[in-house]
């Protein structure tokens, strides 16, 4: 059995932890206090006078559904997930991944935004305003930031790499157990191709721009290609080797998109700082242990050479300077890579089926998130920095954002896999000052199984939270065992079923 750490009573017993740990963790206690400083509107300031105000200091994070049609347009479990979103309370509203070309997609119903997507990606962002308006009177204070992604190695028909990794190309996933090293090599993604992406990254926001969003998010972390580009160190040519050549993609492709959609579009970037080593189930044992790595070690971004096991922010600060410079005015800080090393980007409780057990405390890997965004919010003042890696606090989140928000170390808390579970979270903790413990995310990886299920008619599952939301997702989770169980492609029929119910709700809510 996996070992039980949440294990927390009152807010006296975590600090009592964070303290055995030898760590920080800041929290507050009282109730009004914590509604009054999450409240708190956040000015995010562009060039010159121009200003977007976000109505508090609370964000949805972008959480992939997997729910989307095979054309790339939104299905009726993405539409069900943002109108859940945009009553929560949060006004960051930070829309998931959508690929900007088809060979692009991690799987086969990510977004996709293209002429033939535009219309439903549209009438999702407009439902999502329109229940946002209905439950506060307004959205005008609510920002939506469509995120732009190429999956790189982890694209399902066609992966692409930035260079040949010394690890991942042997091992892209964690899984020790149950999957063999890779046998052939990936494909380089060339220069040309790199440079014709860079305009199809601008034609997408382009397009963000024309429906309505209003900005967009490069999407550089996880593990995706952007993400690599910045660890490509013995790549050779114009978008390898020195920081400058690394940066140059996401610094081109800002500055096109700066010029063809104008200062007036919110510029923004989900970077992971520190990427970590790969891991995996150790032989014999169930706990996590890193794989070899050379030393030293120049096989990922924000890490220590001679000690990849630490970051090392040098290069990352340096580079959010010239996100900056680029335009960029909103930062979403990630780290970690969820097909090799999920325990440091979600610190998590039970881990998914097959994969290694947590092999530090939770609370390190929380905590690490709120070291490396406070030190990137103290160097950067100006920007508004988001702050990642709340869940695993459960119904004491709202204490800890509280903190960090009261000390300066990040503009907006956001909550990505928790906001899965409980939707609401947001408008609970800005009326109660508290989180209900029965709603919260336990961090039991469900969302992950769903995600990793690939034994489907569309050749992927949909994601969500079945425990906390057993209308969606309890009978897609059935499915999903079955036909894990079986090794047999599933039917559809219970996923169809649901989501009849769900339009069917949707036309006559």
């Amino acid at each position: 059995m996996p070992k039980r750490y949440f294990t927390y009573n009152t807010l006296d017993d975590l600090r009592r932890d964070a303290a055995a740990l030898r760590i920080e963790l800041p929290l507050v206690d009282d109730k009004e206090e914590i509604r009054r400083i999450l409240a708190r509107p956040v000015e995010i300031c562009g060039e010159g006078a121009r200003r977007w105000r976000l109505g508090n200091s609370l964000a949805i994070h972008p959480m992939e559904g997997c729910d989307g049609e095979p054309d790339g347009n939104p299905g009726e479990l993405t539409f069900r997930r943002y109108q859940r979103f945009g009553v929560g309370g949060a006004k960051l509203i930070w829309f998931e991944a959508c690929a900007v070309v088809e060979e692009g997609r991690a799987n086969p119903r990510q977004l996709w935004i293209h002429a033939g997507s535009a219309a439903g990606l549209e009438k999702l962002l407009a439902e999502c305003r329109e229940v946002h308006a209905r439950e506060f009177g307004s959205s005008g204070d609510m920002i939506a930031v469509l995120q732009l992604t190429h999956s790189g190695r982890y694209s399902y028909a066609q992966p692409r790499v930035a260079y040949h990794h010394p690890v991942l190309d042997a091992f892209p996933f964690a899984n020790l157990a149950n999957l063999p090293p890779r046998a052939t090599p990936f494909e380089v993604a060339g220069d040309d191709y790199l440079m014709a992406l860079e305009d199809r990254f601008v034609e997408a926001a382009a397009l963000a721009q024309k429906i309505g969003f209003d900005g967009i998010d490069l999407k550089m972390t996880h593990g995706y290609l952007l993400a690599e580009l910045l660890s490509a160190r013995a790549r050779p040519g114009p978008y390898g080797g020195p920081l400058e050549n690394r940066a140059r993609f996401a610094l081109n492709a800002l500055r096109k998109i700066r010029e063809r959609c104008g200062e007036g579009f919110l510029l923004a970037a989900r970077l992971g700082v520190y990427d970590g080593v790969p891991y995996a189930v150790s032989p014999g044992d169930s706990s996590g242990a890193a794989r070899r790595f050379p030393v030293p070690y120049f096989g990922g971004f924000g890490v220590n050479p001679q000690n990849p096991l630490e970051p090392d922010l040098t290069e990352p600060l340096t580079f959010v300077g010239w996100l900056m410079q680029a335009g960029v005015r909103l930062l979403n800080v990630s780290m970690g890579n969820p097909y090799v090393n999920p325990h440091i980007g979600r610190p998590f409780e039970k881990p998914n089926e097959g994969l290694y057990e947590a092999p530090e405390h939770p609370l390190l890997g929380v905590v690490r998130h709120f070291a490396v965004t406070g030190e990137i919010q103290h160097a950067y003042p100006g920007l508004a920095v988001v702050g990642t890696g709340y869940s695993w606090l459960q119904h004491y989140l709202i204490h800890a954002a509280a903190a960090n928000l009261k000390l300066g170390r990040v503009s907006v808390a956001g909550v990505g896999r928790g906001a899965l579970a409980y939707p609401e979270w947001a408008r609970d903790a800005l009326t109660k000052g508290e989180l209900d413990p029965l709603k919260t995310c336990k961090t039991l990886s469900f969302c992950t199984y769903l995600m990793r299920q690939k034994k489907h008619p569309l050749g992927q599952f949909p994601t969500g939270c079945p425990p906390f939301d057993k209308e969606g997702y309890g009978a897609i989770v059935k499915q999903a065992r079955a036909a894990a169980r079986s090794g047999e492609i599933a039917t559809s029929d219970l996923e169809a079923e649901g989501q009849s119910k769900l339009k069917r709700a949707r036309r006559f809510a």
